[in-house]
């Protein structure tokens, strides 16, 4: 699939491919999971889009057997960290030790993988451990290896990390960074089940019962279809459309709307544009379609740039959330082109 001739036969199928392997992934983990569809499709693409996930949930809501079983359907080495004020890099990266060579009496080292070197890994409660340990992460995160003794380690591909906050008891946590938080593609709010999706849990989990998932996909169907994501076409439309939402959220910009000088104190930059296109593309894939939507961006747009927006103190003291802030964006921004072109604020925008 390219952008000048669209979608060849061979991707056709890969795309069909995939709709099947949505359905039978969320029908493995239904067997597990009660409800969360939202949560397990937004982890789906950012997977296929070589993105790392935030997730943000109160205790005891399966955010650990929700990511481990979809390691699980998904045949891939599975990891949890749980983050510690006393954790340190060389914990979670690997270490070098000295090895004696019993034969010949000589010494040498030899590095011992740490938790780090797996497909997929869970950093339960980032904001426990400190910003040493956080910084050794979100390196491994971005350049895909670790480096201990001059040495350079390479990680495993594909390479997933799901990060937990608990918005609860923030006493002695280490929250992260602007900077840091910008380097996962999406945060996701883990939020707590219907009273149906409640009783159905309440119903599997006090009664004997197995939880055995079958695999649906190997890595190498995820590298290829982590491939296939890039070349899914996007019109230059839908690119001026998500550039207009993302540069609107940036204070002291030409065609800013009021509001946002108001409630904003910085705003998202060019990493959200990046993961708010990909993250189309991979949802379009995923419902079966071989081109992008407005709506793909819109239904994407509160989980790329809700950790990217710093309020303000005034909309901290009126109790707005980062959600509401990009609800009133999508609002006073047209979708079609003829009416975002024609619109001054948004030609302001466009010469900026």
């Amino acid at each position: 699939m390219n952008d000048a001739s669209g979608p060849t036969a061979h991707d056709s199928v890969a795309i069909e491919r995939l709709v099947a392997a949505r359905e039978r992934i969320l029908q493995q983990l239904s067997q597990v999971i009660v409800g969360q569809h939202q949560v397990i499709e937004e982890l789906l693409i950012s997977l296929f889009c070589r993105g790392h996930c935030l997730l943000e949930g109160v205790p005891g809501l399966a955010k650990t057997l929700m990511i481990s079983t979809l390691s699980r359907t998904l045949n891939l080495s599975f990891s949890r960290i749980q983050f510690t004020p006393d954790l340190m890099p060389a914990d979670i990266t690997g270490t070098e030790i000295i090895e004696e060579d019993r034969a010949t009496g000589s010494r040498g080292y030899r590095f011992l993988q740490g938790p780090l070197f797996a497909n997929v890994i869970l950093a339960d409660e980032i904001n426990r451990t400190p910003p040493k340990t956080q910084a050794a992460l979100l390196e491994a995160m971005q350049e895909r290896h670790v480096t201990v003794g001059r040495v350079r380690h390479k990680l495993p591909d594909p390479f997933f990390v799901l990060a937990t906050q608990n918005p609860i008891e923030q006493e002695g946590t280490y929250p992260l960074p602007e900077a840091q938080q910008d380097r996962f593609m999406f945060k996701v709010f883990v939020k707590y089940p219907s009273f149906q999706e409640e009783f159905e849990i309440a119903r599997r989990t006090t009664v004997l019962a197995s939880d055995t998932v079958e695999p649906v996909l190997e890595a190498q169907d995820i590298l290829e279809l982590q491939r296939l994501v890039r070349g899914v076409p996007i019109s230059d439309h839908l690119i001026r459309y998500t550039l207009s939402l993302v540069r609107q959220t940036r204070v002291r910009e030409p065609g800013t709307p009021d509001f946002v000088e108001n409630l904003l104190s910085w705003g998202a930059g060019p990493r959200a544009v990046q993961y708010l296109i990909l993250g189309a593309k991979a949802r379009a894939l995923l419902h079966g379609r071989s081109c992008v939507s407005c709506e793909d961006l819109q239904v994407l747009a509160k989980p790329v740039l809700r950790h990217r927006l710093v309020l303000s103190f005034t909309a901290e003291s009126e109790g707005v959330t980062a959600d509401e802030v990009i609800d009133r964006i999508l609002a006073v921004t047209p979708t079609r082109e003829d009416e975002l072109t024609r619109d001054a604020r948004f030609q302001k925008i466009f010469a900026s």
